[in-house]
């Protein structure tokens, strides 16, 4: 999806969401867990593996503003009947949940890797005087 998003921007575009990231390593059961109250955690990206994939696709000036950092106080109600030992789970996921603006900038002076150049781009003077010519077209005497 980056790798389109990036494709997708003229020169000099920003990339610009609202997203989860992962601060931090979550044990698997843990993150199952905390899937209860955070529904959309489960595909969320460690901060550094989201940073890694917008390079990878080509972006720069990357940057991740959390707005909001996910309490496990807020998710007792959720997890009171998961079965959970809320307060041994408390310390492995603190903070490590949060809400953040994600930014980066596709370079403004980027070729046109992956797009074959066009027709007319490729019809230089010569070429294009023997179409003409070979159209019965005349130039200027």
């Amino acid at each position: 999806m980056l790798a389109e998003a990036f494709r997708v921007l003229k020169p000099g575009g920003r990339f610009a969401v609202s997203d989860i990231v992962v601060r931090g390593l979550i044990p698997a059961e843990i993150r199952l867990s905390v899937e209860l109250w955070i529904g959309c955690v489960a595909g969320a990206p460690d901060e550094s593996e989201y940073r890694g994939k917008l390079a990878q696709a080509g972006f720069q000036e990357i940057d991740l503003v959390p707005t909001r950092v996910y309490r496990m106080e807020e998710a007792r109600e959720l997890l009171a009947g998961s079965g959970l030992n809320l307060d041994a789970v408390a310390p492995q996921v603190e903070g490590k949940f949060i809400s953040a603006f994600v930014r980066a900038l596709k370079p403004a002076s980027q070729s046109r890797q992956g797009c074959p150049p066009s027709p007319k781009a490729l019809a230089g003077p010569p070429e294009r005087a023997k179409r003409a010519a070979a159209e019965g077209v005349r130039g200027k005497e």
